[in-house]
């Protein structure tokens, strides 16, 4: 009980062994000021369920009436009742006790021990290597109403950790957990326990492992889970669409390099490498540098030479590891001037983008193969184009350039199915990013969809036969300003 508050205000009140506060309970209660919800638990919320307010302050009762408890088995992993709205308590007998809206599952067993963490008043929570180790007993329960997690679970669990912490803190928790076996007598569940980190270290067989991120890191592939979910939102969305036909009209040569300038031009604009149009065309033409702007001068140029090659830009992955050898190609000629950046090779360390942390470098190539499941499932060209550009754009597998290479893979996509390539303009740009950033934190894919589709009605407008009109319509369309200065204008083709 919270001695500053007076007892008719807290939320949870408990009867004691005391007389005298039991007779003030019972006046209380009299008076209409507090209710009793469950056996020695009252309380003074009478705009709220039995039901909310135990599930609400659980950890609290069970701390206040079962001193020395400890939260365990699921519940020390999970931490809430379980979907049967059951909670498991490690304690001095086996019971079932029924409150409202929940029921604790009392089990009789080792109290707490060194390593185990305080919780709420006297409740205890078993410390991660018990909680794996009781989540390794057999259970005779299946489902919510069973004490245990199931196996893939643990093993998700298991590549966490590894991927927070390494092999080294996943062999610390194997070590600690072979410690603590023997006090809690169970020397069988570590053995299972030992065998599943063998195996997910590859000491072992991994025939034992079931959830697919522990066979893939078995297996050398380990992936972010976080991302294939999203890849799968936006997979299923793309799949529930049908999508426009826009055949391209800037097929022939002349048209192709002209619409691929400035798709090149709009693409280095998007990540800060800015030039005049003039400049950027002398860049293109001379193949020469601007003075003082070397990396950024081949920035442009690297871009342009992916993106004007139609051979090049007709070329899209059959299977994962063609992925892979067209992503690390086409980043070397991109950044071939940036070596610090290690062209044409993952990154070996993390990047960021303001809040986003892209995915960990240690998983780049495990992400990549498991999210071209669903790339190669996906049928219709735009489908298959805003899916791998947002997936790779959401990996950022290299040191730099993730984004132009992204819309580079998005436009192949295109070209390769002979639909009208997208152009982001400058105007555009935050609209462009904004969707991504929308479907990363949100994972809301419709906003980003909806982007894209605009983006290529703009850029069905651009007829690019001859570079001094398609650069007069860009004008027009406001393409070449900022986004605070105008909004982006699809001028339709009499």
């Amino acid at each position: 009980m919270e001695n500053n508050i007076p007892i008719h205000l807290q939320e949870i009140i408990f009867a004691t062994s005391d007389i005298a506060l039991n007779r003030q309970l019972g006046k209380l209660e009299a008076e209409g000021q507090i209710k009793k919800i469950a056996p020695r638990i009252y309380t003074s919320n009478f705009n709220e369920t039995a039901e909310l307010i135990i599930r609400r302050n659980i950890f609290t009762i069970l701390g206040k009436l079962y001193p020395g408890a400890v939260l365990s088995h699921r519940s020390a992993l999970e931490f809430k009742p379980t979907a049967a709205n059951q909670i498991f308590v490690t304690y001095t007998y086996t019971k079932k006790i029924e409150l409202p809206g929940i029921t604790i599952r009392f089990m009789e067993g080792m109290p707490s021990i060194e390593g185990d963490n305080p919780f709420s008043g006297a409740l205890f929570v078993s410390q991660q290597e018990r909680a794996l180790l009781e989540n390794l007993q057999s259970s005779r329960q299946v489902g919510p109403t069973s004490k245990t997690i199931t196996l893939p679970e643990i093993e998700i669990k298991l590549e966490q950790i590894v991927q927070a912490k390494g092999e080294e803190g996943l062999n610390q928790l194997r070590d600690k957990a072979r410690e603590i076996a023997d006090k809690l007598q169970m020397q069988f569940e570590f053995e299972k326990l030992n065998r599943l980190i063998s195996a997910l270290l590859t000491t072992k067989p991994s025939k034992i492992l079931k959830s697919p991120s522990a066979l893939a890191r078995a297996l050398g592939n380990p992936y972010d889970r976080h991302r294939i979910a999203l890849f799968e939102k936006l997979f299923i969305e793309l799949k529930q669409q049908q999508f426009k036909d826009n055949p391209d009209i800037n097929r022939e040569q002349t048209a192709f390099r002209n619409f691929s300038f400035f798709e090149a031009y709009f693409s280095n604009y998007i990540e800060g490498t800015i030039f005049e149009i003039e400049e950027a065309k002398s860049i293109i033409q001379t193949e020469t540098p601007i003075v003082n702007r070397d990396e950024d001068s081949h920035d442009i140029l690297g871009t342009y030479k992916l993106v004007s090659n139609q051979k090049e830009m007709s070329t899209t992955p059959s299977n994962p590891e063609e992925l892979i050898n067209i992503l690390q190609y086409r980043h070397q000629i991109l950044l071939g001037a940036r070596t610090s950046k290690n062209p044409g090779q993952f990154k070996d360390k993390n990047n960021r983008a303001g809040e986003t942390h892209f995915v960990d470098h240690t998983l780049v190539r495990g992400t990549i193969i498991k999210g071209f499941d669903y790339y190669k499932a996906l049928t219709e060209p735009f489908a298959k184009a805003a899916y791998i550009m947002f997936m790779i754009s959401e990996i950022h597998p290299f040191l730099d350039g993730n984004g132009r290479i992204a819309r580079v893979m998005m436009n192949a996509e295109l070209v390769k199915a002979n639909q009208t390539r997208i152009i982001i303009p400058t105007v555009y740009r935050d609209d462009y990013l904004g969707a991504l950033r929308r479907l990363t934190r949100n994972d809301d894919p419709t906003v980003y969809i909806k982007m894209l589709q605009r983006a290529q009605e703009f850029s069905t407008t651009l007829i690019a036969n001859n570079m001094e009109e398609l650069e007069n319509h860009l004008t027009l369309s406001n393409a070449f300003k900022e986004h605070d200065e105008a909004k982006l204008k699809i001028i339709t083709i009499p």
